[in-house]
């Protein structure tokens, strides 16, 4: 074979190799996740540093002002109850009777009363006959001076008697006060939670000044909130009224309006290392919420702006000094974007992309760089 020929065949295996480079081994590039410059809404939000609660206005725990012996538990755990209900009453019995004797006082104080203020009319009377008698020179000076002292010794036991009566209504008061403390009734209008007794038991008195351990723990479901921490150095962007996002943890696939009712006015510094200010949100509807249980952990992010129908890319989009990778006929070119409001999901795009073209979301490999080529998952 001539050397034409041995040309001729080297080139026809080079051009076989350089074709089957760019066709059958074609290198198939770094697989990347992306995503398209896409228009829509992006927020710069606020988030808790821990998990929060979700808490309730409105709970008490009850206990009666007295000890005794446990003869009535009307509502149960569970129990939707209306302010007014009764919740326990105690053994009542002497003081029921302490409340009668001091109503038959009174009715006794009445009855001495009318005998005392009849004799002083009587007396009265009296005094007004002898005066006349004394008038005419038939009665002496002496019996006239009598009766005058009478009458006035007969108006004082009347007033006396009248007091007594009011001394004894007092006494009614008392009684009822005590027979009322046999009883815990509900503040306002609520759920029971739970309870710590059960007929038959008793509750032990006690020390003045140390109250009872509760024994009914009662709570609105209504007044539902969350109450979460934010890291201190975000305090002063959060304020009353500001709208919020709450999220919890026993319903993750929704999401509930919320807006900011209270910011401490301090810092909890319990850990130095993780400074936080607590801060209260509330549901925007109170009716949202029903059915979730208080004590249930919650996620709060408090809306600090908000940007409708503006191009944004996924945050984990951009790079330190605003870098993209855009993805150009299968090869990586990396451009600078001027980023506005953003969050741990989304960054506005205020330059450098155009809506519609695709960016890499993650880089997790050293291959993932200007001029790589690759092909998306």
């Amino acid at each position: 074979m001539c050397i034409r020929d041995r040309l001729i065949v080297l080139l026809i295996a080079i051009a076989a190799a350089v074709a089957l480079r760019f066709t059958v081994l074609k290198p198939e590039g770094v697989t990347v996740r992306t995503a398209r410059v896409e228009r829509g809404v992006v927020e710069e939000t606020i988030t808790n540093t821990r998990a929060g609660t979700v808490k309730v206005r409105l709970r008490a725990s009850l206990s009666p002002q007295m000890g005794g012996l446990v003869i009535e538990l009307p509502h149960r755990e569970g129990s939707r109850v209306v302010a007014g209900d009764l919740l326990l009453r105690l053994d009542d019995r002497a003081q029921m009777a302490n409340l009668e004797m001091a109503r038959r006082d009174v009715v006794s104080a009445r009855a001495r009363a009318d005998e005392a203020c009849l004799a002083a009319k009587l007396a009265e009377k009296e005094l007004a006959r002898v005066t006349a008698l004394h008038g005419e020179g038939i009665a002496s000076e002496q019996l006239l001076d009598t009766l005058d002292t009478e009458r006035d010794r007969s108006l004082a036991a009347c007033a006396a008697a009248e007091a007594a009566i009011e001394l004894a209504l007092a006494r009614v008061a008392a009684a009822q006060v005590q027979l009322d403390f046999t009883e815990v009734r509900a503040p306002f209008a609520g759920t029971v939670a739970e309870l710590t007794t059960e007929v038959g038991e008793w509750i032990t008195p006690a020390p003045p000044g140390v109250p009872i351990p509760p024994v009914v723990d009662l709570l609105d479901p209504g007044s539902l909130y969350i109450s979460a921490p934010i890291d201190e150095v975000d305090a002063e962007r959060v304020r009353v009224g500001q709208a919020a996002r709450a999220t919890i943890d026993s319903r993750p696939d929704e999401s509930y309006a919320a807006r900011v009712s209270r910011v401490a006015p301090y810092v909890l510094d319990e850990l130095e290392q993780n400074r936080t200010v607590e801060i209260e949100v509330e549901f925007a509807d109170a009716a949202e919420g029903k059915g979730i249980l208080a004590g249930t952990s919650a996620d709060v992010e408090v809306i600090l702006d908000r940007r409708e129908d503006t191009l944004r890319i996924p945050s984990s989009s951009v790079a330190e000094g605003g870098k993209v990778l855009v993805v150009e006929d299968g090869v990586l070119v990396e451009v600078v974007v001027e980023v506005g409001l953003e969050n741990w999901q989304v960054a506005e795009v205020l330059s450098g992309l155009e809506e519609g073209e695709v960016v890499v979301t993650s880089r997790h490999s050293t291959d993932i760089r200007p001029g790589a080529r690759v092909q998306e998952e």
